[in-house]
């Protein structure tokens, strides 16, 4: 069983930065792919960013060039190093690892304000 963990969220205005971090406990590896996702109101949750084996990282377009995901593998920790923040950035954002399924946080709130 995997549970994962995120912080970080927040009001921030557009412009800015903010930092979410997600750990996990249970038994990831580096070859599992560790990642983060967004919901805003009335839309489908999407794809923000990604990292698997070898650190390949893998972006939405909406935000390549201003967030920047890392893994911590000794602390199973994954961030989402969130710059120029946008209106559009507002949603709530969502740890998630591929093992056997697809395990996810709680969530955590960002919102963009102008």
């Amino acid at each position: 069983q995997v549970q994962l963990v995120e912080s970080g969220g927040g009001l921030v205005r557009a412009g800015g930065s903010l930092r979410l971090s997600c750990v996990a406990s249970g038994s990831i590896s580096r070859l599992d792919v560790m990642g983060w996702y967004r919901q805003a109101p009335g839309k489908q949750r999407e794809l923000v960013a990604d990292m698997r084996s070898g650190s390949r990282t893998n972006y939405a377009d909406s935000v390549k060039g201003r967030f920047t995901i890392s893994r911590d593998y000794a602390n199973n920790m994954v961030y989402l190093q969130m710059d120029s923040l946008k209106l559009e950035d507002t949603a709530v954002y969502y740890c998630n690892v591929k093992l056997d399924i697809d395990y996810w946080g709680q969530g955590t709130q960002v919102t963009v304000s102008s």
